[in-house]
């Protein structure tokens, strides 16, 4: 096997192993909170040795500087059956799971996030190849496209615009500590917004 070859490889089984201890924290805290979370809990779930933990994090709150790596990996399983769907409907159900996902989690432990967020000087803006961003920005192309989208409006700053909004409104639903349903609101606020961008 030639050596890029066995690279590539061990690189596809890191990236495999470090989203399924992802994947595992983010379930186990759903279901039994953060708090009460262990290393060798989240191990046990994924699948993983203690030692692989530890390569890829270096504590369990260490997992919280990931941000929202495990809300991407749970969007694009979600998403599956949507791949192709109208845009308009795709990006629905984007918003929808992301709603989802967020009232699944918790209000403490999406508190948890932005709080580690907030004291991490290196978590900096939302990247541009976050799968959630990117598929926002696919689908507000398409629309563009097909001349639904106002052509004075570029796909990526609209997309930014529609995450930043409703990464406020994940906030305010912290704030009131989980009392209303997230996705309501959501699909009330992105309703608005989308009539303002329309051609």
């Amino acid at each position: 096997m030639a050596a890029a070859d066995y690279q590539a490889r061990r690189q596809t089984q890191a990236e495999n192993t470090r989203r399924a201890i992802l994947d595992a924290a983010s379930r186990l805290t759903r279901e039994e909170g953060f708090d009460k979370l262990t290393i060798r809990d989240i191990c046990h779930a994924a699948g993983v040795t203690t030692g692989a933990f530890y390569h890829h994090f270096s504590s369990k709150e260490d997992i919280l500087n990931q941000g929202f790596a495990s809300l991407d990996s749970y969007l694009e399983k979600t998403l599956l059956p949507y791949m192709d769907a109208p845009p308009l409907e795709r990006l629905e159900a984007l918003l929808r799971s992301y709603a989802q996902y967020v009232e699944e989690m918790g209000w403490q432990t999406m508190a948890l996030y932005y709080i580690r967020r907030l004291s991490d000087p290196e978590a900096g803006t939302i990247s541009p190849n976050r799968y959630t961003l990117k598929t926002m920005e696919e689908c507000l192309t398409a629309l563009k496209d097909a001349g639904t989208l106002s052509p004075n409006q570029e796909p990526r700053w609209v997309a930014d615009f529609f995450f930043r909004h409703f990464r406020g409104t994940v906030i305010d639903w912290i704030l009131h500590q989980g009392s209303y349903p997230l996705w309501p609101k959501l699909e009330q606020d992105y309703g608005l917004f989308y009539r303002a961008f329309q051609a």
